[in-house]
């Protein structure tokens, strides 16, 4: 879906944003966004190809940088918000978009897969939220982070307990900054996005007709439903709203009916 000239703000001129896991999806629609609302978009994807490829989409619109990297990597991530500064002085805002998922059952979940959801999920939002807040105390002007969560985080879902943990604990993480940043000027907020159609998701055919009959509202959600609540929490508009868990869901979590 394309937004049309007369609906955008420039919300965001004179921002800079590091979005992570941005290739496609969510992160993607999130970069879109912010730059068709003036940012300046740091892109970054673990697949060089897809963030130079989103990038350049992206930079007919508003300019978007690639960013091609691990965001679970810590010197990759020290070096993510060291270009954000070269490219623009400054930084404002960091999304914390890259997670996995691998699905399996509790009883012979493997230990690689347990640590790498835990790397990707926990690790590289934790540390970018450290790097992106060093620069935000630095140059004295607050700053907002800004998690991805998930409606597993809330609700059970078969086959996702690791997957469920390391998003609610990105929930907790956002409470304890409140504490820890506050006093900097930095809010720090979570998205958990429901089902959502994306280009993963809509690999499964069966996947859209699923969760329009199990979601209230009538249909799953899209990345620009997401990306819409990421970027107002990430706004000016938001900035007395800290340590808060937005779900976007379409009603999916509060009758909670398993597909």
């Amino acid at each position: 879906m394309e937004y049309n000239n007369h609906l955008l703000s420039n919300a965001f001129n004179g921002k800079t944003a590091v979005v992570t896991g941005a290739g496609q999806g969510i992160g993607f629609e999130i970069c879109r966004r912010l730059a068709r609302e003036g940012a300046t978009v740091l892109l970054n994807d673990i697949d060089a190809d897809l963030a130079e490829h989103a990038a350049g989409k992206i930079s007919r619109l508003g300019r978007c940088v690639a960013c091609p990297g691990d965001s679970s990597d810590l010197g990759f991530i020290k070096r993510l918000v060291e270009r954000a500064v070269v490219e623009t002085g400054s930084l404002d805002i960091a999304i914390a978009n890259a997670g996995i998922t691998l699905f399996g059952n509790f009883l012979d979940y493997k230990p690689e897969s347990f640590f790498k959801v835990m790397e990707v999920n926990l690790g590289g939002t934790f540390f970018l939220a450290q790097e992106a807040a060093k620069q935000f105390i630095k140059q004295r002007t607050g700053g907002s982070l800004l998690f991805m969560s998930s409606a597993t985080g809330h609700q059970a879902h078969k086959q996702l307990a690791a997957y469920g943990m390391s998003k609610a604990a990105l929930e907790m993480l956002a409470k304890h900054l409140v504490v820890e940043l506050s006093p900097f000027g930095i809010n720090v907020n979570t998205v958990a996005p429901g089902a959502t159609l994306t280009e993963r998701t809509a690999a499964d055919n069966e996947y859209e007709a699923t969760w329009a009959r199990l979601t209230p509202l009538g249909r799953p959600g899209t990345p620009e439903d997401v990306a819409a609540a990421a970027c107002f929490l990430v706004s000016d508009g938001a900035k007395h709203i800290t340590g808060q868990t937005l779900i976007v869901d379409g009603g999916w979590t509060v009758v909670s009916p398993s597909p």
